[in-house]
């Protein structure tokens, strides 16, 4: 990939993951706990799981003997080895998203399952606007300082171009809070989910942007106690390898009954 079109700076990244601390990966840890019940739900025993995870130390709870692949733009995945891919908590850092997808179905073995959880686009969209609103206003400009997040509509989608089979998608919104701004960036570094972007800034903002973008997140985002609200969307896709055992849609016209018949209605024809 040329590195005027990456989005994401690896180093960067991988600094700030080092510096996570274990008590603020604790969307980590409810984004486990509902893959965990997903899983629960499906008749099948996985018994060669793979994890597509940055925090191997969280994820690794998830299934026993799992391999753990960093989530790098070539992951370490054998083809066909898999009869359960997890993509957890990394698909918002991806250079090539679609890619990341196809890489982990070309490693399920036929009718195995890929399931992914990641930050959706509702996520920080407080602190997005507050920024963005601030900055335009003190210095006529927007930086890039969160990383793009996908919306389900569109996300939803990539399942099909990666050639898995029985797409679902959908999403549960999660809502913290904060006693300030600066308590919700300094959580956001710890977290490792720092700005990474190749394209950031590499000079310090000034801290007028923060203070007014403050009294933004105050203005809008306030509960009655006087703290702010910060909302982290937990988008998630599943979707199956092909396997000539799944379910297959009828041939058109292939109807034995009538819609009429099944509807006990009068059918009236269109006009011409």
């Amino acid at each position: 990939m040329n590195a005027s079109h990456t989005l994401t700076d690896r180093a960067a990244l991988t600094r700030n993951r080092s510096r996570a601390t274990d008590d603020a990966l604790f969307l980590h840890r409810a984004a486990l706990e509902e893959v965990d019940d997903r899983l629960s739900l499906v008749n099948r025993t996985f018994t060669s799981a793979a994890i597509v995870t940055g925090f191997p130390q969280v994820w690794g709870a998830l299934h026993p003997n799992a391999t753990l692949v960093e989530d790098t733009d070539t992951l370490a995945l054998t083809q066909g080895a898999h009869d359960l891919v997890v993509h957890a908590m990394g698909m918002h850092w991806a250079n090539d998203p679609v890619g990341q997808i196809i890489q982990s179905r070309r490693a399920l073995q036929p009718d195995g399952l890929f399931l992914s959880v990641g930050f959706g686009g509702q996520t920080l969209h407080e602190l997005r606007a507050c920024l963005g609103q601030a900055e335009a206003s003190i210095t006529g400009g927007l930086s890039p300082r969160i990383a793009p997040m996908a919306e389900l509509r569109d996300i939803g989608g990539l399942l099909q171009r990666a050639g898995l089979a029985l797409p679902v998608a959908d999403s549960v919104t999660l809502t913290t809070e904060y006693s300030d701004i600066w308590h919700l960036m300094r959580d956001l570094r710890a977290m490792g989910e720092a700005n990474a972007l190749t394209s950031r800034l590499r000079r310090p903002s000034g801290r007028a942007i923060f203070d007014a973008a403050g009294q933004l997140y105050r203005d809008h985002y306030a509960t009655p106690e006087g703290r702010i609200k910060a909302s982290f969307e937990l988008v998630f896709l599943a979707g199956w390898a092909p396997a000539d055992s799944q379910p297959k849609p009828l041939r058109p016209g292939s109807a034995q009954q009538r819609l009429a018949d099944a509807l006990a209605t009068a059918e009236t024809p269109l006009r011409d």
